[in-house]
């Protein structure tokens, strides 16, 4: 009797054990991403972050207090169009990494002093508040305007005719609160400007930065206002000064 009640507690240890494993969400990891899924808080370890992984002090600062969920894009390099994308969440004081991406950014790389032409993408913090596309609203928070006259350009080759099939503005000399295609400029043309999250066509961009399709549905269904969304972007040298 003694050796059937331990066998029994033992199937009822291994149980309970299994349904306290937090259940993944829908669809799998973003391409780049570690495999990571999301914990429940009682789970957590005590030594999680509680800052952004590799961002310095200086654009550590400038994220809002209120900010639950921050964009980090870790460019390649200073003159390097290549880098990576990451969400975090923030979970009473921690910060969770959620998902990662491949992406792109200006062609000619990064600037701390970025002007219209230049081909490289501003190093800052900046608020994401509206989003849209030439496509319809796929499911997102963030106040979605869907336009043809976001569709990019078809004298432009035919790879980059989706780019703008989703797209989130990034809040660089641009007026809050309006559509992506806005094109009033608070800070003056020479500042450039229109610069946004959108899909990728396997290459450098204008400024802007470029995720995968399945990426840039994510984040709209996922950026939510009431979240205070950011984005920190920049090469890994000028994010971590």
């Amino acid at each position: 009797m003694r050796d059937g009640g331990a066998r029994r507690a033992a199937v009822t240890t291994t149980l309970l054990g299994a349904l306290l494993i937090p259940l993944g969400g829908c669809g799998g990891p973003g391409p780049a991403s570690t495999g990571n899924t999301h914990t429940k808080a009682a789970d957590k370890p005590a030594d999680e972050p509680t800052r952004i992984p590799d961002v310095g002090d200086r654009l550590q600062r400038r994220i809002p207090a209120a900010s639950r969920q921050v964009v980090v894009v870790y460019g390649d390099g200073k003159d390097s169009a290549d880098a990576t994308v990451v969400l975090y969440t923030k979970h009473g004081s921690a910060w969770d990494r959620v998902r990662g991406w491949p992406a792109h950014n200006g062609k000619r790389g990064w600037t701390t002093g970025h002007h219209e032409g230049d081909k490289r993408s501003p190093v800052g913090v900046f608020t994401l508040s509206d989003a849209g596309g030439a496509l319809p609203d796929p499911g997102a928070r963030l106040p979605y305007t869907r336009s043809a006259a976001i569709a990019a350009p078809r004298w432009w080759p035919r790879s980059y005719w989706h780019d703008f099939d989703y797209v989130i503005a990034i809040d660089y000399n641009r007026i809050e609160g309006t559509p992506p295609n806005n094109q009033s400029r608070p800070q003056g043309y020479a500042k450039g400007g229109g610069i946004w999250l959108h899909m990728d066509h396997g290459s450098g961009t204008s400024a802007c930065v470029s995720v995968s399709r399945a990426a840039m549905r994510y984040l709209l269904r996922t950026l939510d206002p009431d979240r205070h969304p950011v984005v920190v972007m920049g090469d890994r040298a000028d994010l971590r000064a």
